[in-house]
């Protein structure tokens, strides 16, 4: 095992240790379990979310072990550019990783919780939000600041951004940082970011007009590419679900 800790948690790292040593038979699950598994524990009256990602393919062991930094790494280090960046992420706290003399076997992520009112997915499926269009303007200008600050989130998907009303207007905090790169963003580039986040023509439109007033790029021109690159990502993305829905019926078989 190897790890390594935030200076703000390094005095405490024996309590981590502990969790990730009896993850198994400590702390409360929490969200959806099918990919990775998420659970919570108490620091100090602190909310401490961990997440373990599963064993990855015997292929990918060998990658993780030898040639690439593993999910639980950085999201590590990601959390910390992002912050230093001033981009809202939840504190990160330490990494972990198990590992033999040849593969790559699990890791841990460990964040303290943050609590939010909503994620961008409960605008794609209730248009009646309180405040909808509000949100969403927000939301784009939250986008167009990570594109200014040459932040390519490629997991920027409905689930993947938090969402906190304060007194002030909005706070957005991204959260499953595994797949980002830091680059100078061109247009292509922040159009395809906004491809996988809704399939509803009149929200890619308010996106387009909020992202065409911060920018130098034309609403047209903004609208066609991220409408043209949204309806690319649906096709592929049901393409490879009918491809899986085959694959299942040709195993049972």
């Amino acid at each position: 095992m190897n790890s390594l800790h935030h200076k703000k948690y390094i005095k405490a790292a024996f309590f981590f240790d502990d969790i990730i040593k009896n993850y198994d038979i400590k702390g409360e699950d929490y969200g959806n379990q099918d990919r990775n598994s998420l659970k919570l524990f108490d620091f100090k009256g602190v909310t401490i979310n961990v997440k373990s990602f599963k064993v990855p393919n015997v292929i990918n062991q060998i990658a993780y072990r030898f040639f690439r930094s593993s999910k639980a790494q950085r999201s590590f280090e990601y959390a910390n550019k992002l912050t230093a960046l001033g981009i809202g992420t939840p504190q990160p706290i330490a990494y972990y990783e198990f590992k033999t003399r040849l593969l790559f076997k699990k890791s841990f992520y460990i964040s303290e919780h943050l609590n939010y009112n909503l994620t961008y997915r409960e605008l794609t499926t209730d248009f009646n939000f309180p405040n909808h269009e509000d949100i969403l303007r927000a939301f784009t200008r939250f986008t167009f600041q990570l594109h200014e600050k040459g932040i390519n989130f490629l997991d920027h998907s409905p689930g993947n951004t938090l969402i906190t009303k304060t007194e002030f207007g909005y706070d957005f905090a991204l959260v499953d940082l595994n797949r980002m790169k830091f680059q100078e963003m061109s247009f292509l580039d922040r159009m395809q970011n906004f491809s996988r986040l809704t399939t509803s023509m009149e929200m890619v439109e308010i996106m387009s007009d909020e992202y065409a007033k911060l920018s130098e790029f034309d609403y047209n021109q903004i609208f066609s590419e991220m409408w043209k690159l949204t309806k690319l990502f649906q096709e592929k993305f049901h393409r490879k679900q009918r491809l899986k829905k085959q694959l299942k019926f040709w195993k049972k078989s």
